[in-house]
C-alpha cells in the first residue's frame, strides 16, 4: 500500500509541549503547532523521525510513502536524510520539500502577498528539491500552500518541476485561509500534481486529489467531498501515522456519513490510486491477519486487522508482524531521544 501523503517530520509530535496559546482556528493551528515544530527540527532528529515514521508503516504493511518535507532552518540535504532513513527501514519514497515564503529571514509571515518577491527561503527550498532529483531521487517540487506562496514561487516550482518531468506536490485549499487557491492554480495545475486536501477547493484543477480523512476531522477544517471532482482519488494521512487501512476504514466511514449510498468499493480505488507513482510496487506482498482483505465489504467493517508478514521486493521485511532488517526497539529508543531534544526546544518558544 501507498500513503499519497506523509509528513515524515511530525512522527515525534506526539506528546509534544502543549502551545503557549490554545489553538482556535485552522491557520492559528499552523501558528502554534506545526510552524513552531517544523522551525525546530535539525537533521539528526529529521532523521530519527523519518526512521520511526517509515518503520511503524512498513510494519502496518504500507511499503511506499509520498512525503512532503519542511524544515525552515534545515533545508538543505534534508530530503536527502529522509531517504537515507527510510531506505535502512526499506520502506519506497517519493519526496519533496515544501517551498514557502513565509519565512522572511527570521520573520514569520501567515499570509504572503501574491505580488511579493520570492524570499530566500523560498529560492532554498526550490534548490533542495532541484538538488534531489538532478541527483536521481524519486520525486516531486513540493510547494506548501498557494496562501504562503508569492506568483512568483508558485510560477518557478512549476517551471522546475515541469523541467524535471514530475508534478507539483501542494496542499491546496485545505482551511478557508486557502479559498484562493482555485483561482491562484487553475492555470498552473498539471495532471501530474498531487493536490492535497481540497476541502475548500472550489473549481476543478487538473491533477490527483489526495484525500485525509483523519487529519481534516483533527483540524476541523471540514469534509473535503472529493467525489464532487472528476480527478483520481488517492488517500493520505498528512503525517499522522501511515496505516492505509485503517485510514480506509475511516474514509469510508465519514464518506458514508456524508451519503448514505456510497460503499466501500469506492475507497478502495483511492487506496489503490497513488501505486501509479511506483510501479515498482508490485513487486511488494503483504499478509494480513484476516483471510477476507480482498473484500472491500468485509474489511470495512473488520476492526484489528493486522500485518503480518512482508515482502519488499521479493525479500522478507516484516515476519509475524516484527521487522527482519532493523531493531525496532532501535528505532524507538533513538526516536525517543531525539523527541527528548525537540521537546525541550519546543519548550523554550
Amino acid at each position: 500500500m501507498v500513503c499519497a501523503h506523509h509528513h515524515l517530520y511530525s512522527s515525534l509530535a506526539r506528546g509534544m509541549p502543549a502551545p503557549a496559546v490554545t489553538p482556535h482556528s485552522f491557520l492559528s493551528l499552523l501558528e502554534n503547532v506545526w510552524w513552531k515544530l517544523d522551525v525546530a527540527l535539525d537533521l539528526d532528529t529529521l532523521y530519527w523521525s523519518a526512521a520511526l515514521g517509515a518503520a511503524e508503516a512498513l510494519c502496518s504493511g504500507t511499503t511506499a510513502i509520498i512525503d512532503h518535507h519542511e524544515s525552515p532552518l534545515a533545508i538543505d540535504g534534508s530530503l536527502d536524510v529522509i531517504a537515507d532513513a527510510c531506505s535502512m527501514i526499506g520502506v519506497k519514497t517519493n519526496l519533496s520539500y515544501g517551498i514557502t515564503d513565509r519565512w522572511d529571514g527570521t520573520t514569520l509571515h501567515s499570509k504572503v502577498s501574491p505580488l511579493s518577491p520570492m524570499t530566500d527561503g523560498a529560492a532554498r527550498g526550490l534548490r533542495e528539491n532541484e538538488r534531489f532529483l538532478q541527483s536521481g531521487g524519486r520525486g516531486m517540487v513540493g510547494v506548501h500552500a498557494s496562501f504562503t506562496c508569492s506568483d512568483e514561487t508558485l510560477d518557478r516550482a512549476s517551471s522546475l518541476a515541469e523541467s524535471m518531468n514530475t508534478g507539483v506536490h501542494i496542499h491546496v485549499a485545505e482551511g478557508i485561509d486557502d479559498k484562493e487557491a482555485g483561482a491562484r492554480l487553475q492555470n498552473r495545475a498539471k495532471d501530474n500534481w498531487l493536490l492535497v486536501h481540497a476541502v475548500h477547493l472550489d473549481r476543478q484543477l487538473a491533477g490527483t486529489i489526495v484525500h485525509n480523512p483523519r487529519s481534516n476531522m483533527n483540524n476541523a477544517v471540514g469534509y473535503a467531498n472529493p467525489l464532487r471532482f472528476s480527478n483520481d482519488v488517492a488517500l493520505g494521512t498528512d503525517g499522522i501515522g501511515a496505516d492505509m487501512l485503517e485510514e480506509a476504514r475511516l474514509a469510508y466511514v465519514r464518506l458514508r456519513e456524508f451519503d448514505v449510498m456510497q460503499s466501500p468499493d469506492t475507497v478502495w480505488e483511492w487506496l489503490h490510486t497513488a501505486e501509479k507513482f511506483f510501479p515498482d510496487i508490485v513487486n511488494d506482498t503483504v499478509t494480513w491477519s484476516y483471510d477476507k482483505v480482498d473484500s472491500p465489504w468485509h474489511v470495512a467493517f473488520t476492526p484489528g486487522i493486522r500485518c503480518v508478514d512482508v515482502h519488499v521486493d521479493g525479500q522478507l521485511v516484516v515476519k509475524n508482524g516484527s521487522p527482519t532488517q532493523f531493531d525496532m526497539t532501535e528505532i524507538r529508543t533513538k526516536a525517543s531521544e531525539a523527541a527528548a531534544k525537540l521537546h525541550k526546544k519546543l519548550a523554550l518558544t
